[in-house]
């Protein structure tokens, strides 16, 4: 029982390229900020991180920076992510009383070694006394509730902000997985440039985001909507407004869409037949901010032929199987111990 010694010292993170979510041993999700960090340029000091900082991305005098440190489910900017992630543990260590605490972090299957030494490194800058890294499709079925040490293949898709994951797991580890670049910034990316090419308006990211939320679809809605937006017209560099629908803005998002629907149907075709078989039985689990596509169940299912269900909770599947791991530490440590970098 030694483990319950230093318990309030555990704490579980998912890093994400959008987000980052914090949880701790006991007290559950503590910390949900979007991953953007604003630096004063003269001094190197933190002005704010989380949704402060968002609302200042595009809007920053010359003497502040305002980034998104994570690009593509990795570190892109060290210095800023470091300072990002003190702040933030700094917050939570000192409400919760965590001192110097250990650390489960969601990291992309995908992840090289160098990349790796990055993440845990910025870590033990940030205080953390140990870091372990867990795959986050793996992450993600512990926390979408999935058996991952049975003998009984499990498909997992986490559409994240910057990698969309797909794995096939049986008895704790990976079978076979597909990391690719393409989930929620490449489809803001797309409605991005979609506007450009058939509205001749210029629209930021944050607007893109909406956009993708309350309009996006997988598939045809029953009821199309629409929704009035303002951008920037091209030619006349003025402010214009332009009523966008729920079609259009599915035709934006096909090619990522598509991307994603490849990664899984590959996965699926390189998944040993025991295992396919046990899929088609047990269905596939979608978990990340993608999940919450509409209808992005309904398109996967006609692609694959195999059932998909949307993981409960699935923006907070990471973090609660990172979470689990540490409250099962004993049992499911083989899972952290078991995975090997990948240098794709």
């Amino acid at each position: 029982m030694k483990l319950l010694d230093f318990s309030s010292k555990d704490i579980g993170i998912d890093l994400g390229t959008a987000n980052i979510l914090i949880t701790v041993k006991g007290k559950g999700i503590v910390l949900r900020e979007p991953s953007v960090v604003a630096i004063d340029n003269a001094t190197s000091d933190i002005v704010s991180t989380g949704v402060e900082a968002k609302e200042m991305l595009g809007r920053t005098p010359e003497n502040i920076k305002a980034v998104r440190p994570m690009k593509e489910g990795v570190i892109a900017d060290f210095t800023a992510t470091g300072l990002m992630l003190k702040n933030m543990l700094r917050k939570v260590c000192k409400k919760y009383n965590a001192g110097k605490p250990r650390v489960v972090v969601g990291v992309p299957s995908g992840i090289t070694e160098v990349e790796e030494r990055a993440v845990q490194e910025a870590f033990l800058q940030a205080g953390a006394k140990e870091v372990h890294l867990i795959d986050e499709p793996m992450a993600s079925a512990i926390g979408a509730g999935l058996n991952v040490l049975e003998a009984s293949g499990k498909m997992i898709v986490d559409i994240g902000g910057g990698t969309t994951e797909v794995a096939v797991i049986s008895l704790g580890g990976i079978v076979t997985s597909t990391s690719i670049k393409v989930a929620g910034d490449a489809i803001d990316e797309a409605i991005i440039a979609y506007l450009k090419r058939k509205e001749n308006i210029v629209i930021g990211q944050a607007q893109a985001e909406s956009l993708k939320i309350e309009l996006g679809c997988a598939m045809p809605l029953v009821t199309e909507i629409t929704k009035e937006i303002r951008g920037r017209d091209i030619d006349v560099g003025l402010p214009k407004n332009v009523e966008i629908s729920s079609k259009q803005i599915e035709d934006a998002m096909q090619k990522p869409i598509s991307e994603i629907i490849e990664a899984i149907v590959n996965t699926l075709s390189n998944t040993p037949p025991e295992l396919a078989s046990d899929i088609l039985q047990n269905g596939i689990y979608i978990s990340g901010g993608g999940a919450l596509i509409r209808n992005i169940d309904g398109l996967i299912t006609q692609k694959t032929g195999v059932k998909t269900f949307i993981a409960d909770s699935p923006l907070e599947c990471v973090v609660i199987g990172a979470g689990k791991t540490l409250e099962n530490f004993d049992k499911l440590k083989k899972i952290i111990l078991n995975r090997k970098p990948k240098n794709q």
